[in-house]
Order: structure tokens, then sequence, then C-alpha cells
């Protein structure tokens, strides 16, 4: 794909102004049109440093099945620049290793390479797996990213991953980073990030974690080739038709695919209530596959593996997400037939468990 960015840009969506490009020009792969995904961390990794420090390849190879049972083509996830800052050549392996069981399945993984959301990468948060403390971490940490003077070792990251695989086909995208969001400081750092990714690309498109539609804006004169938004809570399916609707209309004006890459069920938990069920706070994927299925838009549920919510203040409100347990029951058959049913198969087999992850259950009573 060739994309000039003199294009009209983000025009009649109602969600984001036309900008004004420089011309430019960005060459990558075209991205695929079919796109059905799940986000991917391991159960119990409460963040991405967890994931690649204490890599596990029987649990990547056993969920990747999990993953091709919902007939999935795709994943998205993050790398750590912790992990591989603490050891580069194991974190390589492991990557190797995640790509390569993935693409076994006929699955393609979207890598993102910073993290903007969580709290600071100390060492308490690191490694926490309590899955009631553990806490998803920026990557880097607020001090390097408010510094320009500490950018060096993020740059030889970021440029590390482009040279090992920015023309790798078993890699579907690039993101740079996840939700750099509104903060002035975390801004100029993924822009930064991004101008040093882009002049190193190679074949593999590249794409920031948007937190909204309004959000794209922001990123189209970086030079992405992939629009994303998260919309994780809706209130009603018929305002998620509502925002599908912009997000066609936005692919249609800038030229560019734009996936929703975080989705999780419509919010009737009751939010801020007592003496909510546990289960009415669990997964509900199938109150929103309808609109998404009849948008055709390319999408990533929140998340292959059933476990407390990623989101720390989500957590303590009991929130849980996922479609698999690690024994390969589902918390709900209606959701994994529905996800699957976005294949055009509808067909699926398997126990339903609608209960906490035992482990989980245990470090709660301990608390």
């Amino acid at each position: 794909m060739t994309r000039r960015c003199t294009r009209r840009g983000f025009i009649a969506t109602g969600v984001a102004s036309a900008v004004s490009l420089a011309g430019c020009v960005a060459d990558a792969r075209e991205p695929p049109v079919d796109i059905r995904g799940a986000m991917y961390l391991p159960s119990r990794a409460m963040n991405s440093f967890q994931m690649w420090h204490t890599y596990e390849r029987g649990v990547t190879q056993r969920d990747m099945g999990f993953a091709a049972r919902l007939n999935l083509n795709a994943l998205r996830t993050w790398l750590s620049y912790e992990a591989w800052h603490k050891d580069q050549d194991s974190f390589g392996r492991a990557v190797d290793h995640l790509l390569r069981t993935a693409e076994s399945h006929g699955i393609r993984v979207m890598l993102g390479i910073f993290e903007g959301v969580g709290r600071p990468p100390v060492p308490k948060n690191l490694y926490d797996t309590d899955p009631w403390t553990g806490t998803s971490v920026w990557s880097p940490g607020k001090r390097v990213m408010r510094n320009p003077d500490r950018w060096g070792r993020p740059t030889q990251f970021a440029k590390w991953v482009m040279d090992r695989y920015g023309d790798d086909e078993r890699v579907l995208a690039i993101e740079v980073m996840n939700e750099p969001g509104w903060r002035p400081w975390k801004k100029r750092f993924a822009r930064e990030m991004f101008r040093v990714v882009r002049d190193v690309r190679g074949s593999v498109p590249l794409t920031v974690g948007a937190t909204s539609l309004a959000n794209v804006a922001d990123y189209y004169d970086w030079g992405i080739d992939i629009a994303q938004f998260h919309y994780n809570y809706p209130n009603t399916q018929d305002i998620y038709r509502g925002v599908l609707e912009q997000a066609k209309k936005l692919q249609r004006s800038a030229g560019m695919p734009v996936w929703l890459t975080e989705w999780q069920r419509i919010a009737d938990f009751g939010w801020g209530q007592q003496n909510v069920p546990p289960a009415k706070r669990g997964p509900q994927y199938a109150s929103l596959v309808p609109p998404i299925r009849e948008s055709g838009v390319g999408n990533f549920f929140w998340s292959l593996m059933l476990k407390p919510a990623y989101m720390l203040s989500q957590r303590k409100r009991g929130i849980l997400n996922g479609v698999f347990h690690e024994d390969g029951s589902v918390w709900s058959m209606e959701d994994a037939r529905a996800i699957k049913s976005m294949s055009g198969d509808s067909s699926f087999s398997g126990r339903q468990r609608k209960e906490w992850p035992e482990w989980a259950q245990k470090a709660k009573r301990r608390a």
C-alpha cells in the first residue's frame, strides 16, 4: 500500500476535523479487511512485563489453540521495554515463539511497542502477580517519557523491534504506543517514537492505539497506516451502531482501515451499586456482536483469556474479562458462539463455567 499523506484526511465523520498535512509517502503492506481478533495476555500475567519475563511456551501453545477454536485470525498484544532491557536474547526468543505458534494456527499478531496505560514500572508493580493488587504499567515510565534526554534507550528498543519484525509476514501491524491519550508529555514521547519507527520502517503497517474515534485525528499526520479506536462499554447497541457507522465514514474519507481494537459489552452491570451478583459483572460479548458483525469493521475483543480486569480500578469493582478458562472451558457458550459467528460459523461445543478462576478466588481469600 502506498498512502500519500496529502489525501483528504478526517472529514465528514462528525468526530474529527480535517487535517492539513505536508506531502509524504508511507509504504506498507495492504492490511487485510477481514479482521476477527482478540487482545491477548496470559491469564495470570497482570502486565506485559510478566508475560515476557516469565514466558511459558506451553501456555502460549494452549492459548493459541483456544483462539483457533473461535476462528480468530488476529491477536493484539504488547511487547515490554522493561523485559527487553532485562534480557534481550530471552525476550527475542519468546516473541519469535509466540509469532511462530500463532502462525501455525493461521493467526497474525499486532505487536505494541510502548504502553501508555497503567502505573509506574517500579519493581513492586512489575512483579506483583496478585490478581487483586497487580497492575498494568506504563512502558517506559513517566520519568523517561517526560525527559527527552532519557529517550536513547527506548529509541534503541523501537529500532530493535523494527529491525527484527518490520518486514515479518507474521506481524499484522506494529502499534507504536497504546493510548498516548491527552497528556502532552505522553504524546510528545509517542510522536518521537513514531518518527523513529517510521524512519526505519519496513512493510508492516504502523498504527497507534487511540482511546476513541475523536482521538484518532491526533495521529493521522504522524503517518499511520491503520486508524484504531477503543470503545469497551457502551450503554446501548444503538449507540454502538452509530459509532461504528462513524468509523466506516472515517475509513472512506481517510482512505485507510479503521479497526475497533478494544470492545467488551453493554454496560448494564450497575456501576457503583451494591450486592451486584459476580456473574453480572462478568463478560457478555454477545451483547455487542450484532452491531459489530453488521458493520464489518475489523475488531479485537478484550480479552481471549478469562482474567480480572486489566485496569486496577475496574478490577476492584469486580469486573472480569475474557472467554476461556485455562482448562479450555468458557465463561459463556453464548459469547463463544457469538464471537465465532463473525467468521460465518456459530457452532461451538464445550463446557460453560460462570465462575471466577480458582487461582483468583484463592488470592482474594488470602487478602
